[in-house]
């Protein structure tokens, strides 16, 4: 699934090319799960709207649209356009958003097609349909906080009393959200942190260790376009890179780059979890 780093190279690349764009029509597939709002009203609320960022909430792809020329009302005197409306995405476990020209041949498991006044499209490609997409009329928050900006007296409140292990509070995007498995395990690494320690018996000093470490891994793979372990690639059909730097995430059996240790794999909250015996305490 795209995490945190993936979700805002996607709506960075999205937003670069689109800002200002008008879309004119919405074509949607026939697969009503991918929907949170039915697609006939997603389509006629879209249509007409102009693009005035793209940005990430969490793992959500945010599109804050105006109305646009064609969708203000011809009336006299005062006009009162539209309010303001949000487009969500969430990609779900292989959700791509792929800006192109109407004549490259459409991906198969194309789910969603928003036509613009550039002559482009922008494409929503999804072969296992958990993406989701939704209308919103408010300003779309997410469920948890935003692991970039909290603060650290929040950071260790956040945690403190907490009973499962930090691991899985680390995914639980009621607390943190945009944190998946990979920046997880890489954040713990670099805290040398062992995924499977209660959060709650972490000090203070560790858990600040923790925030810096995971602020770091997440700012470093942003950089990185990201972490192409599976699909992932972003607007432009590329691939990132940050795989290349990580030290335990998907290295079971290597050699720890730190120490030499075998890096070990274990099952923790239902997935997969990577770490260190040696350098993780």
């Amino acid at each position: 699934m795209p995490e945190l780093p993936e979700v805002e190279t996607i709506a960075t690349g999205v937003h670069r090319r689109l800002r200002g764009d008008t879309i004119l029509s919405v074509w949607f597939s026939c697969y009503r799960e991918l929907f949170k709002t039915p697609s006939d009203e997603m389509a006629a609320a879209l249509s007409g709207r102009r693009i005035r960022r793209v940005r990430r909430v969490g793992k959500h792809i945010v599109f804050d649209l105006d109305p646009g020329a064609a969708s203000m009302p011809a009336s006299r005197g005062a006009v009162h356009p539209p309010a303001s409306l949000q487009w969500i995405v969430h990609l779900g476990m292989s959700g791509r958003l792929l800006v192109a020209h109407p004549k490259v041949p459409q991906p198969p498991h194309t789910h969603a097609v928003l036509h613009l006044a550039s002559a482009r499209e922008l494409r929503f490609v999804d072969p296992r349909r958990f993406g989701r997409l939704a209308l919103a009329a408010g300003d779309f928050e997410g469920p948890g906080t935003e692991p970039l900006s909290i603060s650290q007296a929040d950071f260790v409140a956040l945690f403190r009393s907490r009973k499962l292990s930090i691991k899985a509070a680390l995914l639980n995007q009621s607390l943190l959200h945009g944190v998946g498995n990979i920046y997880a395990d890489e954040s713990l690494f670099r805290a040398r942190i062992r995924p499977a320690r209660p959060a709650g018996r972490l000090t203070r000093e560790q858990l600040g260790g923790l925030r810096v470490a995971l602020r770091a891994v997440l700012q470093a793979a942003i950089r990185a376009g990201g972490s192409s372990v599976s699909d992932y690639v972003d607007a432009d059909g590329s691939q990132g890179f940050f795989q290349m730097q990580h030290c335990v995430y998907g290295r079971a059996g290597e050699p720890c780059r730190i120490c030499g240790t075998p890096i070990r794999r274990i099952v923790l909250a239902g997935r997969g979890t990577h770490f260190c015996p040696h350098c993780q305490e």
